[in-house]
């Protein structure tokens, strides 16, 4: 989408490596942050993203903004967005395809929604509030479950293909979330990737994930894993080129460890659009 640049391979920017970002020794093509730990009156970390911000394109992705819920949108986060926006001018800003809180009651978690008809068009006009109180569009990310509901009537593919359409928004895919959905519910990542609509797709993440034996646990604390690298490829040669983004958010290693994981989809790409522009080639 001509709103979601192509910026290249990032890497999430967490507390334990602000250090080399101060003294500009972790660089990377762009740099992901997380909206609600900037959204404070001063301080580090609000040094750190400056610094940030001169060496490379920021995004801000936000866990909180509730776009599936049914409690009322929160204006006072919203205007704490705005100016978050306004002074570091990201790429984009996205967030999740979920809900957290309920009666004022936060979960502090990422719930998944039924699929159904009515979820779709609540989320949807959210999203669309949303988008005209920032005044641009945003990304939502589809998010990894551990449960699914007796009401939903499509698949999750399906729902958000339906809300992305409908709230006129792009999706950032995240193909970690899709394999362990995948795992857990017993239903072809493959099959979720091929049916996504690739004119919405403005980013990828990639992470790592554990095994707790009978479902796999959406930990970020890993490397990332051979099926999800297979994953990106797949979303790669269906896309094109997107920017891809890698997550770490537990047992952090050092940078150059997450630098290389950026590199890895770095090649990953070239190959890929590579290869799948050669077949064109060769067809036309």
């Amino acid at each position: 989408m001509d709103n979601f640049p192509y910026i290249g391979h990032g890497v999430g920017l967490r507390p334990p490596h602000y250090g080399r970002i101060l003294d500009g020794s972790a660089t990377a093509d762009w740099f992901e942050v997380i909206s609600e730990n900037f959204m404070i009156r001063g301080g580090r970390p609000l040094i750190v993203l400056e610094k940030a911000r001169e060496q490379a394109p920021i995004v801000l992705h936000g866990v909180s903004l509730n776009l599936g819920g049914t409690d009322p949108l929160r204006a006072g986060y919203l205007t704490e967005l705005s100016g978050l926006i306004k002074r570091f001018e990201p790429a984009w800003v996205s967030d999740h395809l979920c809900w957290g809180s309920i009666g004022g009651h936060y979960a502090h978690d990422l719930l998944p929604l039924p699929y159904s008809e009515e979820a779709l068009e609540l989320a949807a006009e959210r999203i669309r509030q949303v988008q005209d109180r920032l005044g641009r569009q945003i990304l939502i990310e589809n998010v990894s479950s551990y449960l699914t509901y007796r009401h939903s009537a499509m698949t999750e593919w399906e729902f958000l293909a339906g809300v992305a359409a409908r709230a006129d928004c792009g999706i950032l895919l995240d193909v970690n979330n899709i394999y362990v959905s995948a795992m857990n519910h017993g239903f072809s990542a493959a099959e979720y990737v091929a049916a996504i609509p690739p004119e919405r797709v403005g980013q990828i993440h990639l992470a790592g994930h554990s095994d707790a034996g009978t479902h796999l646990v959406d930990t970020h604390d890993h490397p990332v894993p051979e099926p999800v690298w297979a994953l990106l490829r797949q979303a790669l040669q269906r896309c094109g080129p997107v920017s891809t983004l890698v997550e770490w958010d537990d047992r952090i290693p050092e940078f150059e460890e997450l630098a290389a994981q950026a590199e890895r989809a770095r090649s990953i790409a070239a190959e890929t659009i590579a290869t799948d522009f050669s077949r064109l080639a060769a067809l036309s």
